[in-house]
């Protein structure tokens, strides 16, 4: 059986059917698993969010999209069209039309926004890069083009962004060269790591209401301790100090890409890290969880015995994020990025070995086990449907 019919029949079987029935009465209770994780979700007060492909949701070939999108979430971010060589492609001219599209949907669908993002090495206009490179802008002048560059895009999305991404991916990785993790990346080349204290500064002077926030993956859990090589821990310091220094940060985003290849996390270990972080007193959200398994032959054939290791290896990971965050009331949102197969970022980028089944919903739009237990930890973390035990007495 081909991989794509395999996943669709067996996501049926996993699936809850959507049945249309009378309205909930005192009698007939509404099943919790007939209802939408963003609808599980805001019962904790967490809003459950997607990555939101602009070109899927505009395509009227394609309706399930949309409706999946305004049905299951309660949040969205941008996956590309608020990145900076989407917004400025050319100098001084701004393309708003997309990014000002998705808060008008989010807007209609009574959903919250994360700006994606501010500031990062990657997906930057040719225009800046290219000037950089060849000496045509100086460093006093890119300090001022990123300033204005924060103040343009927060001050036209004021009071229309809950979240932003102010700083992404700042810190580099123990297998990169050097080993000991550092400031990476274009903007501390140019302009030194000061940079991530004034995009903070300047995001806030912007809009006094959005919460700012450092996004960044590999951060899920403490390691060694060792700032040298333990990626959280140098983020964790260094949020210490952006706050030691009165920079207006709110929040830490962890990003959740995760790999069923690998060891990962157990809930424990992921509670533990956001209870520090609110020790600091930050709030916390994952903020683009996916879960990508390596597509071997067997898994490309079709072979159950491959793809179901895979499937609940997937939802394990899914579940053990969602259990920390819902384990942590300063975690705020918990972001998929990309709820579907059909339109998912990972099999373009891994290629090699390929990697794919990485997100909620097959290329179908038919949830998998991890959607399923997505949904489960939502209703059974706590009332009203996880209540005291009831003792039992001896008959006599």
């Amino acid at each position: 059986m081909k991989l794509k019919r395999w996943l669709a029949a067996s996501a049926v079987v996993l699936a809850t059917a959507a049945v249309a029935g009378t309205p909930a009465t005192a009698s007939h209770p509404v099943d919790p698993a007939q209802q939408s994780l963003r609808t599980l979700g805001l019962r904790h007060d967490l809003y459950i969010g997607t990555a939101v492909d602009m070109a899927a949701l505009a395509d009227t070939a394609d309706p399930l999209y949309r409706a999946t999108v305004s049905k299951e979430f309660s949040t969205v971010t941008a996956e590309n069209v608020m990145k900076w060589e989407s917004l400025e492609p050319t100098r001084g001219t701004y393309n708003w039309g997309p990014a000002d599209e998705l808060i008008a949907f989010a807007k209609r669908n009574n959903q919250r926004v994360r700006g994606h993002v501010l500031v990062w090495q990657n997906q930057l206009p040719a225009w800046l890069t290219t000037g950089v490179n060849d000496g045509t802008i100086s460093t006093t002048e890119l300090r001022d083009i990123l300033r204005n560059h924060i103040a343009t895009v927060v001050k036209h999305f004021k009071g229309k962004i809950w979240q932003w991404d102010v700083v992404n991916e700042a810190v580099s990785d123990p297998w990169d060269t050097p080993s000991t993790l550092h400031y990476k990346g274009f903007w501390a080349e140019h302009l030194g790591p000061g940079y991530i204290a004034d995009a903070f500064r300047w995001a806030r002077a912007a809009d006094p209401n959005a919460l700012l926030f450092y996004n960044d993956y590999n951060i899920e859990a403490f390691g060694s301790g060792n700032p040298a090589d333990d990626k959280t821990q140098f983020v964790f310091d260094m949020a210490k100090a952006l706050l030691r220094d009165r920079v207006p940060i709110d929040g830490i985003g962890s990003q959740g890409h995760l790999g069923t290849q690998y060891g990962n996390y157990d809930t424990l270990q992921v509670a533990a890290a956001l209870k520090r972080f609110a020790g600091l007193g930050l709030a916390t959200a994952f903020t683009e969880v996916d879960v990508r398994s390596q597509m071997t032959a067997g898994v490309l054939a079709g072979d159950s015995n491959e793809i179901n290791p895979r499937l609940q290896a997937s939802a394990g990971n899914y579940s053990v994020l969602l259990r920390a965050c819902l384990a942590d009331r300063h975690c705020l949102s918990f972001t998929v990025w990309g709820f579907t197969d059909k339109h998912s970022w990972v099999p373009t980028w891994f290629t090699d070995p390929p990697e794919g089944l990485a997100t909620i919903y097959d290329e179908n739009y038919q949830p998998k086990r991890a959607y399923q237990e997505m949904k489960a930890d939502l209703i059974y973390s706590g009332p009203p449907y996880v209540l005291p035990r009831v003792p039992q007495k001896p008959r006599r």
